[in-house]
C-alpha cells in the first residue's frame, strides 16, 4: 500500500518551459490507440486467441466474428471473455427481472432517478432544434425549402458494468433519446453483478421506460449493435463511454452505424485563481482520478495555491476507500501548473481541450470568454463537476483526450436526422433552369441541364 503521505505528481513551472510537453505526454498515454497492453493482459489474450494480439487486431477479430457469425459468437465470446455462459433466452433482462429489480431498491433512490430524468428531459427539450422554412418568390412561381428534424429510429446504448454500476450512464444517454422521440432504444451491458445483474441499473430501466435491455457487453456487444444478430436487430446509432476494447470497437464500426465518439479516461482541468479554496480544488482532481484511470489537472497563476492544493491532496487520498487507485492516476496522468497569467492559462487549457473544465473563480464569466476548448465547464467554486456526472441536466457522455477541439458532449440532437426539403413549381424552375445549366456545363455534367430541358420543353 501507498505511503499515504507521499504523492509524486508532477508540477510545472510555464516560466521555466515543459507544459507543452507535459501535455503531449498525457495525451499520449490517455489516448486510445490500442497499441499497448500490460503484460497481464497480454498473456490473457494468448490464453483466449493462442497468440499475443494488439487490443485493436483483438476487437478486429471479435467484431468479423459476430459480423458473419452471429449470435453464436457473441454467446462464445460472452462465455470466454465474461465466463458467463448465457443462452439466446438469458441473454434478455425479462420483464419480471426489471421489476424484480424495482422492488428491491430503495424508494428514495426511484425518487432520485425520476429526478435526475426530469432534469435531463427538461435541458435535452429546450435544446431540441426546430424545423426551418424559407419561401421565395421567384419567375411568377413560388419556392419551398424546409430542413426537417426526425429521430432516429433505433439506438444502441454501452452501459459499463465492470468496476462499478452506472445507472448514471442510462440516464445521461436513454433520456436524451427518448427526448429526442427516438421510439426503439437498445442497452448493452456486461453479464456482470455491477452490469445486467445490477438492481439500481436494471431498476432504472424499468423507471424511465427502457425495457430492452442485452447482458452483453465489449467489443462483441458493440459488435452486435452495429451489425445486428438473432435476437438483437441492428441499430442506427451507437453511443455510451466503455473501456478500450468498446472504444476501438466503436471506431471499427463507424460507417455501418454512427457513433456519439470514441471516449478515452476521464479528465478534469480545474483553472483557479486566488480565491479558490484548496480542498476544493483537491477534492475535483481527485474526483476524476478516482475513475481509474482518469486524469486531473490544476493550472493556477497563483503561486501559493500549489503548495496548498498539494497538501489537501494528501490529505484527501489518505481517507478515500479508492485513494490509492486515485494517487496512481495522479501521479501517472495529473499535474500541478503554474501559468504566468491568466491568459497563459486559458491557452493551456485550449491545448488540452479537456473532457471537463472547473473555472474555481469568484468571476468565472471572466475566464470562460477565452475558452474555446472544453467539454463542460463548471463555473465558480461551488459547482463539482459530479453535478454534470449525476444530476444537473446535460449529458455526461462527453469528448476526451482532447476531441473537445472539434466535438461536442451528447444531446437530444444527436438522435436526430436532419433533411432538407425543396419544392419548386414550373415557373420558379424556369426561372432558376439557366444558372442549373451553367455549372452543369462548367462541370461536364450534361445529364443534370437535360433533367432541367426536359420538363420545360
Amino acid at each position: 500500500m501507498a505511503d499515504p503521505a507521499s504523492l509524486s505528481i508532477a508540477t510545472i513551472d510555464c516560466s521555466q518551459g515543459g507544459a507543452q510537453q507535459l501535455f503531449q505526454d498525457l495525451r499520449d498515454k490517455l489516448s486510445p490507440r490500442g497499441d499497448v497492453v500490460s503484460e497481464a493482459g497480454r498473456q490473457r489474450t494468448i490464453e483466449l486467441f493462442g497468440e499475443a494480439l494488439s487490443p485493436r487486431e483483438v476487437v478486429q477479430r471479435i467484431c468479423e466474428d459476430v459480423r458473419t457469425k452471429g449470435r453464436d459468437a457473441l454467446l462464445e465470446y460472452t462465455s470466454r471473455l465474461d465466463r458467463r455462459d448465457l443462452t439466446a433466452e438469458s441473454i434478455r433482462v425479462q420483464p419480471e427481472e426489471f421489476e424484480a429489480a424495482r422492488n428491491a431498491v430503495a424508494p428514495d433512490f426511484l425518487e432520485t432517478v425520476r429526478r435526475i430524468r426530469d432534469n435531463v428531459r427538461e435541458f435535452q427539450s429546450a435544446v431540441l432544434p426546430q424545423d426551418a422554412q424559407v419561401t421565395r418568390t421567384l419567375g411568377g412561381g413560388t419556392i419551398e425549402l424546409r430542413q426537417r428534424h426526425l429521430p432516429m429510429k433505433r439506438v444502441g446504448i454501452c452501459v459499463p458494468g465492470g468496476a462499478a454500476a452506472y445507472p448514471s450512464t442510462v440516464l445521461m444517454t436513454a433520456v436524451p433519446a427518448m427526448t429526442a422521440g427516438v421510439p426503439e432504444i437498445a442497452i448493452v451491458v456486461p453479464p456482470t453483478d455491477f452490469g445486467g445483474y445490477n438492481n439500481d441499473m436494471l431498476a432504472t430501466c424499468h423507471e424511465i421506460g427502457v425495457t430492452e435491455v442485452y447482458r452483453v457487453g465489449g467489443a462483441q456487444a458493440v459488435a452486435a449493435l452495429a451489425y445486428g444478430v438473432e435476437g438483437i436487430p441492428r441499430v442506427d446509432k451507437i453511443v455510451g463511454p466503455g473501456n478500450l476494447f468498446v472504444a476501438l470497437a466503436k471506431q471499427r464500426v463507424f460507417g455501418d452505424v454512427d457513433i456519439d465518439s470514441i471516449a478515452g479516461p476521464s479528465e478534469v482541468i480545474v483553472l483557479a485563481d486566488e480565491t479558490a479554496r484548496p480542498e476544493f480544488v483537491a477534492a475535483d482532481l481527485i474526483s476524476q482520478a478516482e475513475h481509474s484511470p482518469g486524469s486531473g489537472v490544476l493550472i493556477t497563476w497563483h503561486e501559493p495555491l500549489i503548495a496548498a492544493v498539494q497538501s489537501a491532496l494528501k490529505q484527501q487520498l489518505a481517507q478515500l476507500p479508492r485513494g490509492d487507485l486515485a494517487r496512481q492516476c495522479l501521479e501517472d496522468y495529473g499535474a500541478l501548473i503554474l501559468a504566468r497569467s491568466e491568459d497563459e492559462a486559458a491557452e493551456l487549457t485550449d491545448t488540452l481541450a479537456p473532457e471537463h473544465l472547473h473555472i474555481s473563480m469568484d468571476d468565472a464569466e471572466s475566464m470562460l470568454k477565452k475558452i474555446q476548448n472544453a467539454g463542460a465547464i463548471f463555473m465558480g467554486h461551488f459547482t463539482p463537476v459530479a453535478l454534470g456526472d449525476y444530476i444537473a441536466g446535460p449529458s455526461h457522455v462527453l469528448p476526451t483526450g482532447g476531441t473537445a477541439r472539434f466535438a461536442n458532449g451528447l444531446a437530444s440532437t444527436d438522435f436526430l436526422k436532419r433533411s432538407s426539403v425543396i419544392c419548386y413549381d414550373e415557373e420558379s424552375l424556369k426561372a432558376d433552369a439557366d444558372g442549373v445549366r451553367l455549372m452543369a456545363e462548367k462541370e461536364g455534367l450534361t445529364a443534370h441541364s437535360a433533367s432541367v430541358d426536359i420538363r420545360l420543353g
